[in-house]
């Protein structure tokens, strides 16, 4: 597979299985419960009630939702018997995924580029987990959205704050971050900084100390260490 290709792969995993795959506990969950313990293998999914993503406390509710679930996809199952696959597909899952593949774009471009440090365990701290975003423009995108891409800096410092005072917040932020050098930006039109990041952004080489992404392009293919 070439560059070019692998790149594309990773924009179709992202969009289109990340969600599912996320919610099943089996993509970009962490390493941690929600004791602050490491998982060790254990699977992080969203449906059991015994799932380490969630408190105790919460199973009722985890049990609660996973019945919903349940019967969604059982009415779903009685539609696509009733009225034919297609209908379903048209008018339920092809919006679904389209509107999780948005949602995963965001998410993606928001926390995702060369640029942006990941901390491990003795270096992280609050502030510098909360400054690891990136604001980027999205042109009309940036209406529809009340601006989650272009404000998500200091939405991730202060996280209860309403959208419409996100913009001026950011200007704030931006005039005292910026000459520390500490506020990111990228203003790279999203569709290219997508491409980039697919094509840049694969792998870190450890969990510990300050790490930044790196790209399998840069991996020397064992022909070309033949030929050294």
């Amino acid at each position: 597979m070439g560059d070019g290709a692998f790149a594309a792969f990773q924009i179709w995993t992202h969009l289109f299985l990340g969600w599912p795959l996320y919610l099943m506990g089996f993509a970009s969950t962490g390493r941690l419960g929600n004791d602050g313990k490491p998982l060790e293998g254990d699977i992080a999914d969203h449906f059991r009630p015994t799932s380490r993503m969630f408190p105790g406390k919460l199973s009722g509710k985890i049990i609660l939702s996973t019945a919903t679930v349940l019967a969604s996809l059982a009415g779903l199952g009685y539609l696509m018997y009733e009225y034919g696959a297609v209908p379903v597909i048209c008018w339920y899952w092809g919006p679904y995924f389209f509107t999780n593949a948005w949602l995963v774009l965001y998410t993606w471009l928001q926390h995702t580029d060369p640029s942006i440090p990941h901390y491990g365990e003795g270096e992280w701290t609050w502030v510098k987990g909360a400054l690891s975003t990136i604001d980027r423009p999205y042109g009309i995108f940036d209406f529809f959205h009340h601006t989650i891409g272009s404000t998500h800096v200091v939405h991730h410092l202060f996280h209860e704050m309403p959208w419409y005072n996100a913009g001026i917040a950011t200007k704030a932020v931006k005039e005292y971050l910026e000459p520390k050098g500490l506020y990111n930006y990228d203003p790279t039109f999203w569709v290219l900084a997508m491409w980039r990041i697919a094509r840049t952004c694969h792998y870190v080489d450890g969990t510990e100390g300050i790490q930044y992404f790196h790209s399998l392009e840069d991996v020397p293919l064992t022909k070309d260490r033949k030929k050294d």
